[in-house]
């Protein structure tokens, strides 16, 4: 199939432009080097390669995907997607070595190639044709969970590292035990927690799904079980949080997954595209940021007496996935704010914590809850009222949608000097703690 037309001439445009915006970089010292003039001077070349990139993706963004994906025969995720566009189309994001080197610095050194990957995916998920697409092919399981699919089935458990996954009574137990960092989120956690989802909705043996978090080794919460602590911080300030590989792949991966189910052909392809089944969440200690995100996406969230919940986002700086997406949803735009915006705290014994937390006990009484809500969701009929509500509640478009803005907006916020800043306070003050 010819390219449209003006697609040639466009991306030479853009590979001449991307190639001159390199040469100054080059030129100059390391980003954390540079002077006043000279951030100033990266600042503007950068701002006109990315307005360059915005427009030719305005225009030609579904051209490139369908050239991509083979006029979409074929489902990249995101790490391939963008990967092939690198070397497709220079200049249009950063390649696979910048990238590498990009991760060995600090993120208050980095040059923020990442931003050039947001404005591709904003671009491609925002279209009506190419991000549905991507979607899907984000819905599908890992080659890593295909591969350990078989000795799950067969042992009923497998330690993924950073995830325990059991199947016990035709429940899957999936335990965070990050034991070192209170189940603070990376992209290693997000890796294996898409594996044991994956694993979860593929085991036939398997109806019903718990999340809980670990027992801990940290000094401050030793033996103590805690659900999560959020994102990484330490991680981000090191560099080591990836826009397509944490934060855009834990929200169209896994979590998506548990919402919509994993895209797989199976015996029952006609009824459903998607194999789904219920999830409860069970909650220890705190969960924070990225934990209470996650507590959005479940059919029950139980929790104990002594816990709470928060969404720091403006303290952290950064847009908390697709809280804001749900939250308004669930306990109304009053109280959102209140958690998004000001950072208020909910503890489960609170009125306002019923719009997360389904059932609050007693910490001893929280193992109980937790089989009589897998028993009692281990129902065929459970499955299809969920994905009822779940089309009532977020509509895939509607999803789709958020994740266009949040994509772009997201990759900005991780390069703003208030963001930079605020990590390497929490984080040194983390430390002090410890």
């Amino acid at each position: 199939m010819s390219a449209p037309a003006g697609l040639a001439e466009a991306r030479q445009a853009l590979a001449q432009e991307a190639a001159g915006v390199d040469e100054l970089l080059a030129s100059l010292p390391e980003p954390a080097d540079r002077s006043p003039e000279q951030r100033a001077l990266a600042a503007e070349a950068k701002n006109r390669g990315r307005a360059l990139r915005s427009r030719f993706m305005r225009t030609h963004g579904e051209a490139v995907y369908d050239e991509l994906t083979q006029q979409r025969t074929v489902h990249l995720r995101l790490a391939e997607l963008v990967e092939a566009a690198a070397a497709a189309f220079p200049g249009l994001v950063p390649t696979a070595g910048r990238m590498a080197a990009e991760r060995t610095r600090p993120q208050a050194g980095k040059e923020g190639h990442e931003i050039d990957q947001g404005i591709f995916l904003s671009q491609v998920l925002g279209s009506p044709v190419s991000g549905p697409h991507l979607m899907d092919a984000m819905l599908r399981p890992t080659p890593r969970a295909l591969g350990l699919l078989a000795e799950f089935e067969r042992t009923g458990s497998v330690d993924l590292g950073s995830v325990l996954l059991e199947r016990r009574d035709g429940a899957a137990h999936l335990t965070m035990c990050r034991d070192d960092c209170l189940n603070a989120e990376d992209n290693r956690q997000v890796e294996d927690m898409e594996t044991a989802v994956d694993l979860a909705l593929l085991d036939p043996a398997v109806r019903v799904a718990l999340v809980r978090g670990g027992v801990m080794t940290h000094p401050r919460y030793r033996g103590r079980r805690v659900f999560s602590a959020g994102i990484n911080l330490k991680s981000l300030h090191a560099g080591e949080i990836s826009l397509v590989d944490f934060l855009l792949r834990r929200e169209l991966g896994y979590i998506h997954k548990i919402i919509r189910g994993v895209l797989t052909d199976h015996d029952r392809s006609w009824q459903s595209r998607t194999i789904e089944k219920p999830w409860v969440a069970a909650v220890d200690g705190f969960a924070i940021g990225g934990g209470a995100q996650l507590l959005m996406v479940f059919d029950r969230v139980l929790a104990g007496a002594d816990t709470y919940f928060s969404l720091p986002a403006a303290q952290e700086g950064i847009v908390p996935g697709a809280g804001n997406l749900r939250l308004g949803r669930l306990a109304g735009g009053r109280i959102s704010r209140q958690v998004v915006l000001w950072g208020r705290l909910i503890r489960a014994t609170e009125p306002d914590a019923g719009f997360l937390f389904d059932e609050v006990v007693e910490p001893q009484e929280l193992d109980a809850a937790v089989e009589d809500a897998l028993r009692r969701l281990d129902s065929p009929a459970v499955v299809t009222n969920r994905r009822m509500v779940n089309l009532a509640e977020e509509p895939p478009e509607a999803f789709r949608q958020y994740m266009a803005e949040f994509a772009l907006q997201q990759s900005l916020r991780l390069y703003s000097e208030d963001v930079i800043g605020k990590v390497g306070r929490f984080t040194a003050a983390s430390a002090a703690r410890s």
